[in-house]
């Protein structure tokens, strides 16, 4: 069925301002690992304060997945991503003015609450305007937010840090204050200008839903939410998304103190090349929508499974390259972006949007995410103990086992697909 003129205009202004918002979160979550070495020199913190500050704020993201893919569903995601948009604002702006360890940890708490709405809420809102067919193409060019927004708001990060001349007795402070203001513009944008689906702008209905209960609102999620929990593939789904958001954020969270630390890069060396992680990762996010749509018919899985072997292969690969020098390890690092990405944008987009439907996709999304999220928590204390006791070469082969058991959890779907 085609499109009319009105129904292409809102389809790509949702496109652009979902985009947006989810790519404005990452100026306020890239900043912590640019400027922690900095932090921890000043506020006389180490590795292990590191890891529980990541701690804290993953738990806290991780519960705020679950709540607010729920929310989002029940109250449209426009009121609870703006909500989360300015949360994390104003954790940002007060982190670059305190001086207490305690206040850091509360703030980074709240930001994680705020930065935890955005996924689950910016899919729902996604969803009722791209049809099954379509979405692993579309999501995979909407999935650059979040490669993209990474990118670069870790070159942001390190700028207003350490590079800006602006105030310059703030600085790492500034990694935290300049990108608030940022995010404050972002919410102010998404609020006026998005809309939750096309019949609140006198649009017809471009999706159908999978799911339909009688009962009411309030009875209908519930129903949902109790056939979500009864698909293996929402499971198989967040099993993999777990290993892969453990990975994700060892490398978001690591990357510049492993490049700083093991091997003795200067820190905007530091920071400047682990962008490359997502910079480049970027083309692993097109790889796997194209993949998915085009190669294997809308099925998510397969793609999935042969990305997560391929990640376990670059991660293997990695120590064997850095001795070659700087742009190996560049190499290396875009690599095990690209075999990263692909599959995570897939499962926690065009996957979840096809479990859920138009009126689960948040929760699904936000269960997806959340158990995804339980790998990031526990992320930091798994580098701090591996390294500790192993060294940071052990860390990547552990990361090659965990990839290459998500490959085969994947597998066993490999010809699954969506009715919606």
């Amino acid at each position: 069925m085609g499109l009319t003129a009105e129904q292409k205009y809102w389809r790509k202004r949702i496109f652009v301002l979902t985009w947006l918002a989810y790519a404005g979160f990452y100026f306020g979550r890239k900043n912590l690992s640019v400027t922690w070495s900095s932090m921890e020199s000043d506020l006389g913190l180490n590795n292990t304060d590191y890891a529980s500050i990541i701690f804290v704020y993953s738990l806290v993201y991780t519960i705020g997945q679950f709540v607010n893919g729920y929310l989002s569903d029940t109250f449209g995601p426009r009121k609870v991503v703006t909500f989360g948009l300015l949360l994390a604002a104003i954790g940002n702006l007060f982190l670059g003015l305190t001086f207490s360890t305690g206040v850091i940890v509360f703030l980074i708490a709240a930001n994680g609450y705020g930065q935890s709405t955005g996924w689950s809420g910016l899919i729902k809102n996604m969803t009722p305007w791209f049809r099954r067919t379509e979405r692993g193409v579309v999501m995979s060019w909407w999935s650059s937010c979040y490669v993209t927004g990474g990118f670069l708001a870790t070159i942001f990060a390190t700028y207003a840090a350490f590079d800006m001349e602006f105030l310059s007795g703030l600085g790492w402070k500034r990694g935290f204050i300049f990108p608030s203001l940022i995010l404050f513009i972002i919410a102010m944008l998404y609020l006026l200008f998005t809309r939750n689906d096309p019949q609140e702008v006198g649009l017809p209905k471009l999706v159908e839903s999978k799911y339909q209960f009688a009962g009411g609102a309030k009875v209908e999620k519930l129903k949902i939410l109790g056939a979500l929990l009864r698909n293996s593939s929402l499971w198989i789904y967040s099993s993999c998304y777990m290993i892969l958001k453990m990975t994700r954020y060892a490398f978001l969270f690591w990357l510049p103190i492993y490049l700083e630390k093991a091997l003795h890069y200067g820190v905007s060396d530091a920071g400047y090349m682990s962008s490359v992680y997502e910079l480049i990762g970027f083309f692993g996010v097109i790889i796997a929508g194209y993949s998915s749509d085009k190669i294997f018919a809308s099925n998510r899985f397969s793609t999935v499974s042969i990305m997560m072997i391929g990640l376990g292969l670059a991660c293997l690969a990695h120590p064997y390259m850095v001795p070659y020098g700087k742009i190996a390890t560049v190499i290396s690092i875009a690599i095990i972006g690209i075999a990263t990405y692909g599959p995570d944008s897939l499962i926690c987009t065009a996957g979840s949007m096809d479990v859920g439907g138009t009126k689960g996709a948040a929760m699904a999304a936000g269960i997806i995410n959340g158990m995804g999220s339980i790998g990031q928590m526990f992320s930091g204390f798994i580098v701090v103990a591996i390294n500790e006791y192993y060294g940071w070469n052990s860390l990547f082969y552990f990361f090659v086992i965990m990839s290459f058991v998500g490959g085969g959890l994947a597998a066993l779907k490999w010809n699954q697909q969506s009715s919606e």
